[in-house]
C-alpha cells in the first residue's frame, strides 16, 4: 500500500533548500512513496527539475505563511492558519496524507498537531520519541523535550506508547522498556520515578527496571522511558559527543604525513564509526499520543539528515503506528494502573501548554 507524507518544506532553519532535494532523495529511495511538498510555490518550483521520474509521486500544496523558529507558539496557532506546518498537520487530519514531517518551532509543532489532530483517549501528553544508537543496534527513548514537568502516569504512558513504536518499526513482540533513573535500584531517584516504577511493573509491558546514564547506549533496552527535561539534556549531550569525538579522529589522523598515510590503511573502519554514530542518521522523533502521525526534525538538518526523518514518518505510517497505539489501549491489562483521559484542550489552552517546549 502507498503511503502519502505531508512535508513542511519551510521550516527549519534551512527551509526549502534542504527540504525540497530531501523530499526528492526520499522518493528516489522509497518507490511506492508519495509526497506532498507545502509551502510557498513560488519558492518551492525552482528547486523542483523540469522532468523528472519521481513527478507523478509528489504534488505541491501552496500555504501562504511560515510559523518563524523563535515564534511563539499561541501565535502561531492562534493566528496562523495557513502556515505550512499548519497545513501539513490539516493534511493528515483530512485524510490526504498519512503522515507529516516538519524541521520548524518545535512547541508550535506541538501546539498544532494536538489542537488539530487531537490525543488519543487515555493519554494526557504527547512525548517526542526518537531513536539513538547502542552497541546492540538502537533504543526508543522518550520523552526528549515535550514535557518538562511529568508526573508518575505520564511516564507510564511514554512506556506505553514507546513500547507500540519499538513493536511496530522493529517488529518486536515484547521490548524491554526500562526507566532512567540515578541508579537501578527501585530506592533510588526522585519522587515520580519511584512512583512510575510500580505502576509499569503492574502493567502488561515487559518492564526490565530502572537504567543508568551509561547504560542508555549498551543496548539492553529497547525502550527508555524519562521526563523531557533529562531526555532533552541527555540527547544534546549525545550528539555534542558524536560531533566531538568525529572531530577529535579527523584532527588526529590530519596532524602531520605520517597520520595522513595510517588514516589511507583504515579509511573504511574510519568511515563505518562515523556513520555508526552520525546523529543524522537518526533524525526524525515522532509525536507519540496523537490520532495522527506527525514528525519532528532537527531544525539544522540537511537534505542527508531530513530524509531520515521523512523516511521515519513513513515507517511509522507503514506499520500502523497509531492503530497499534490506539489498539493497545483498548487491553485492560495495559491500564491497571493508568490515568485518566484529560479532556480535549481549546485552542489558546493548548497553545499556553506547549509554550515550554519552543
Amino acid at each position: 500500500m502507498s503511503h502519502t507524507i505531508a512535508i513542511d518544506c519551510m521550516g527549519g532553519d534551512h527551509g526549502p533548500a534542504v527540504t525540497v532535494p530531501a523530499a526528492l532523495d526520499f522518493l528516489a529511495a522509497h518507490p511506492e512513496a508519495k509526497a506532498i511538498l507545502v509551502g510557498q510555490e513560488a519558492l518551492l518550483r525552482p528547486l523542483l527539475p523540469p522532468s523528472s521520474p519521481l513527478a507523478g509521486r509528489f504534488s505541491l500544496h501552496h500555504a501562504s505563511e511560515v510559523v518563524g523558529m523563535d515564534e511563539s507558539p499561541a501565535l502561531a496557532l492562534r493566528k496562523k492558519k495557513d502556515s505550512s506546518m499548519r497545513v501539513a498537520i490539516n493534511l493528515v487530519h483530512s485524510g490526504k496524507a498519512h503522515a507529516c514531517v516538519s524541521a520548524g518551532n518545535t512547541g508550535a509543532l506541538m501546539a498544532i498537531s494536538r489542537f488539530v489532530l487531537k490525543m488519543l483517549p487515555g493519554i494526557d501528553r504527547p512525548a517526542i520519541c526518537s531513536v539513538l544508537p547502542t552497541i546492540k543496534g538502537h533504543v526508543y527513548m522518550l520523552d526528549l523535550g515535550a514535557n518538562v514537568d511529568c508526573e508518575a502516569e505520564h511516564l507510564f504512558q511514554f512506556g506505553l506508547m514507546g513500547a507500540m513504536l519499538a513493536s511496530a518499526l522493529d517488529h518486536k513482540e515484547a521490548p524491554g522498556v526500562a526507566l532512567l533513573n540515578i541508579g537501578a535500584e527501585d530506592i533510588k531517584g526522585n519522587r515520580v520515578v519511584k512512583e512510575a516504577a510500580p505502576l509499569l511493573r503492574a502493567s502488561s509491558l515487559n518492564f526490565i527496571g530502572n537504567i543508568e546514564g551509561d547504560g542508555i547506549y549498551m543496548g539492553d533496552a529497547d525502550v527508555i522511558v524519562c521526563d523531557g527535561f533529562v531526555g532533552n539534556v541527555a540527547l544534546k549531550t549525545s550528539e555534542g559527543l558524536a560531533q566531538m569525538l568525529t572531530r577529535n579522529l579527523k584532527d588526529a589522523f590530519g596532524r602531520n604525513l605520517f597520520t595522513k598515510i595510517s588514516a589511507l590503511f583504515i579509511l573504511p573502519v574510519l568511515r563505518g564509526f562515523k556513520a555508526r554514530i552520525d546523529h543524522r542518521a537518526y533524525n526524525g522523533a515522532c509525536l507519540l499520543g496523537l490520532k495522527g502521525i506527525s514528525v519532528k526534525s532537527h531544525g539544522s538538518a540537511d537534505a542527508y539528515a531530513f530524509a531520515h526523518a521523512i523516511a521515519r514518518a513513513y515507517e511509522a505510517a507503514s506499520n500502523g503506528l497509531v492503530e497499534r497505539i490506539s489498539d493497545r489501549l483498548q487491553d485492560p491489562r495495559a491500564w491497571q494502573a493508568a490515568p485518566k483521559p484529560e479532556e480535549e484542550p481549546a485552542e489558546n489552552g493548548a497553545a499556553e501548554r506547549e509554550s515550554s517546549a519552543s
